[in-house]
């Protein structure tokens, strides 16, 4: 089978289309002829060696996939199913690659009203936002919810999730970005590159940081006595967590895990029509360098995607 590969650390240019052995199914695992590959920032500092979680080169990245079922050795799947996950995270899934083998339990059926793309844009997002919402934050019902980044991968199903549970939601985006935000569900929007969301915002019960930077530190000014910052990007910071519990705030991290009970709860949100992922542009298989350097460049409304056979060429959408 084809993957992608990396010798070394570097750039978009390490990536590299090589001819390697399928994967094998072990017990309780299922083999998935892969469709479509969601990208995340996260590749970007693994493949330049930035944050090194899966150790030296060589290594096949990705998680996010989307696919049939080639052999299923579980009651869970038969082959032909379509299913789409994100297994194995933090450990390597090889996800780059057009066979992945899975544990059945990382993966749930794609709901029919997605197409691979989609479903493939949807996991690591999905799960991120809903376990920083729901397991963490506990985010009820009429609570106040600031979105950092709502533009964003994370971030616009963030708002998504939050409204679906009651919240009202407050986001901060640039300017040009207000109508994309506001389509997913935003009652509020702040600009950030006109004005300052700490001088703007008061009686929040939950923050959910996506971009991390200052932003964290800044968030203090805008949460109710005891609310919750939840962030996705800086939750090592033990100076913040120190500052964060001296305020009597809490301060929590998301590390992410393949949960199939969220992932389920994903799926009901929806066929319920109250989620859905936007994918900015695809990219054939063989263009992943590519990709890379879109996803290098940031500002994305949404996710980046692969596509493992002809989908039609690149688009937007």
């Amino acid at each position: 089978m084809r993957a992608i590969t990396q010798q070394t650390f570097g750039g978009p240019e390490v990536l590299t289309v090589v001819d390697v052995p399928e994967p094998r199914a072990l017990p309780t695992e299922v083999l998935v002829r892969v469709e479509a590959i969601g990208l995340n920032p996260l590749e970007g500092r693994l493949r330049s060696g930035e944050f090194p979680l899966l150790g030296q080169p060589p290594f096949i990245l990705g998680w996010d996939v989307s696919g049939v079922v080639e052999e299923a050795r579980t009651d869970r799947f038969r082959p032909g199913d379509e299913v789409f996950g994100m297994p194995l995270f933090p450990r390597a899934a090889s996800a780059y690659a057009e066979v992945v083998s899975a544990p059945a339990l990382h993966l749930e059926r794609k709901p029919a009203s997605l197409s691979h793309v989609e479903a493939s844009a949807l996991p690591v997002v999905g799960l991120t936002a809903w376990q920083g919402l729901v397991d963490l934050a506990g985010v009820r019902e009429g609570d106040r919810v600031l979105v950092h980044g709502g533009g964003g991968g994370v971030g616009h199903v963030a708002i998504q999730i939050a409204k679906a549970l009651g919240a009202h939601v407050i986001t901060t985006a640039a300017g040009s970005k207000r109508e994309f935000v506001e389509g997913f569900g935003a009652d509020e929007v702040i600009d950030y590159t006109a004005v300052d969301f700490a001088e703007a915002v008061r009686g929040v019960d939950v923050v959910l940081d996506t971009i991390g930077g200052d932003a964290v530190e800044r968030s203090l000014a805008v949460l109710r006595p005891g609310g919750h910052l939840v962030t996705a990007v800086a939750e090592e910071d033990l100076r913040l967590v120190a500052r964060y519990e001296a305020a009597g705030m809490r301060f929590s991290g998301i590390a992410v895990d393949p949960d199939p009970v969220a992932l389920r709860a994903l799926v009901d949100l929806v066929e319920q029509g109250r989620l859905r992922v936007h994918v900015e542009e695809t990219f054939p298989f063989e263009r992943v360098a590519d990709a890379h350097r879109l996803l290098d460049a940031g500002h994305l409304r949404g996710k980046l995607v692969l596509t493992v056979r002809p989908q039609g060429g690149t688009s937007r959408g």
